[in-house]
């Protein structure tokens, strides 16, 4: 990067620290800055709400996705509305008429304290882990633009994230995260100019969109019933509406966004107008990994997009000669493009051949690009290597002027600042309110516990850098890895929430049986089987529902008026 991308990098980043910094004044007692005292309109939840989302990981994970595999992924967030509803319905006025600062805390006024201690720690654990993995993400981004030490990044940010949220609270992050949203779309949009313009002449958006075609770039949906494939739209609508309905519904992180609001009516907009503008979020950032794949046709791209271990590589004897074979597989590839986009301009006879031949030409130059990523795999004895996570950071490199670099870099920064921002805050709010508070420490003043929500705030900060610097390092592409992570606990969690919403003659051992049932069987079939993580969620879910239900034979059916009695 040049002066001008790192003042515009560091404007950016100053400015989004001292505006939540700013609207997070007055976060002096417990109420305000878990809750943000009540006082949060729909449509700052509900940017809020996306922003957690629309982490670093999105930027760097899902335009690499949609390179390398297409547009199919998006088919895991079909189901979303349809939980974002549910939720509308059941969760929301549940949680607000408890008058609960966590989701788990409701379990207790449910269940039992032990039902809710479990719950709380299995939170606890897995959004841990995935605040790690969060962390991680612009570290990669720094590394791979100005070759950095990643863990230096992860320490910064980390730093920069402990500041605001410690100190301003939910108010401070929420407000940020509006202020982060309007910068992600700005970014999103330039991106997809610069790349419309960076195509070769005579290459219009239409035949960039056959040519994606071609290659199987703009496969949408995928209506095969496959339980071994992680992304078809059965897979989407069943395992991802469970998994949705378990990360908007017992997430606390999620939760305690829509606890801020002024009403119940606030709240459920929020998640409507997520409801309503993910699936096309998720479906223009996919495009823009697969534009990046056409522009990628015509222009040559590095052979291992990983910097750093590319420069290992090109140390062995082999890799000079693969490297020969790939430029000539590229050569033969452009040359492919170029006839297919002309068979289309001229005659539709000769599409067929044009077709066969420029789909021969991709298969031949994946090949050669597997051999490269093959000599990788074997300077990391054998360990299978994944660069997914830099074909975006690589295309902002190369194609963005001066000063959109520092834009495009300052947004996966705070982007991935903001997510963290607030699986702290949530880790901080479980760990006081169902921990502390419940075991340790009753009945103490509201300064204590404002004391205490602070400190935990930059012990969970200083647990995500630690981890994101040593854990979370070699993952492969980090969208699906936050997702199994999430899919190995979010089952367990949903079920239980079923059963405290629905079945009103099931009592707290029960429930707490089942959630144990519910983790031991999807890390069975995780350990044992090949089914694909959503099917994780729906899985544990009945898991749960079966043993709670069947330790409470005897009592009174489950009726789906619990939830108004709730």
């Amino acid at each position: 990067m040049r002066a001008l991308d790192w003042l515009i990098l560091f404007a950016w980043l100053t400015s989004l620290v001292s505006y939540g910094l700013y609207r997070g004044r007055g976060s002096n007692t417990v109420d305000k800055y878990l809750l943000a005292g009540k006082s949060m309109p729909w449509y700052a939840m509900g940017l809020s709400i996306m922003a957690t989302q629309a982490t670093a990981i999105t930027f760097i994970s899902t335009t690499g996705q949609g390179y390398v595999d297409g547009m199919r992924f998006v088919q895991f967030y079909f189901g979303l509305p349809i939980a974002m509803v549910i939720l509308c319905a059941t969760a929301v006025p549940v949680f607000h008429r408890a008058k609960v600062y966590t989701a788990y805390e409701y379990l207790e006024q449910r269940f039992d304290s032990k039902t809710r201690a479990l719950v709380g720690t299995i939170f606890l654990i897995q959004r841990g882990l995935a605040a790690g993995i969060g962390l991680y993400a612009p570290a990669v981004a720094l590394s791979a633009v100005l070759g950095w030490p990643d863990r230096l990044v992860t320490v910064v940010i980390g730093v920069l994230v402990i500041l605001y949220t410690a100190s301003g609270g939910i108010k401070a992050l929420t407000w940020a995260d509006v202020q982060q949203m309007s910068m992600i779309f700005m970014a999103l949009a330039i991106s997809l100019a610069v790349i419309v313009h960076a195509l070769p002449t005579g290459i219009s958006v239409v035949d960039a969109l056959h040519l994606a075609g071609a290659a199987g770039r703009l496969n949408i949906v995928d209506l095969r019933f496959n339980l071994d494939d992680r992304y078809n739209i059965w897979s989407g609508i069943i395992g991802g509406g469970f998994l949705a309905l378990a990360y908007f519904g017992c997430d606390q992180s999620q939760v305690q966004r829509y606890l801020t609001g002024r009403s119940i009516a606030q709240s459920r907009l929020s998640l409507l107008f997520n409801a309503m503008a993910k699936i096309p979020m998720q479906l223009f950032i996919l495009f823009i990994g697969v534009m990046v794949f056409v522009l990628s046709l015509f222009v040559a791209t590095p052979m291992v997009f990983q910097p750093l271990e590319a420069a290992r590589a090109s140390a062995t004897p082999e890799w000079k000669p693969a490297e020969a074979n790939y430029r000539q597989a590229f050569e033969q590839r452009r040359s492919a493009a170029f006839q297919l986009a002309e068979a289309m301009h001229d005659s539709r006879e000769g599409m067929a051949p044009a077709l066969v031949g420029f789909r021969e030409a991709q298969r031949a130059f994946e090949e050669r690009r597997n051999q490269a990523l093959g000599i990788v795999e074997r300077l990391q004895g054998g360990k299978r290597f994944d660069d997914t996570n830099y074909i975006f950071l690589s295309f902002v490199k190369s194609y963005l002027p001066v000063g959109l670099v520092g834009l495009v870099i300052g947004v996966i920064f705070s982007a991935s600042m903001g997510s963290t921002s607030g699986e702290i805050n949530s880790l901080a709010t479980v760990s006081v309110v169902d921990i502390y508070k419940r075991y340790f420490a009753r009945d103490k003043d509201d300064r204590h516990y404002l004391i205490a929500s602070r400190f935990l705030t930059v012990f969970w900060g200083a647990y995500a850098i630690a981890f994101a610097a040593i854990g979370a390092r070699g993952f492969g592409a980090l969208i699906v890895r936050v997702n199994i992570v999430g899919s190995l606990f979010y089952g367990g969690m949903l079920g239980v929430f079923v059963l405290a919403f629905f079945c009103k003659n099931v009592g707290g051992t029960a429930a707490f049986w089942g959630v144990v049932a519910g983790e031991a069987a999807i890390f069975a079939v995780a350990a044992f089987t090949k089914i694909s993580f959503l099917w994780y969620n729906v899985i544990g879910c009945l898991v749960v529902l079966a043993v709670g239900l069947a330790l409470s034979v005897g009592r009174p059916r489950c009726d789906t008026a619990g939830v108004k009695a709730a």
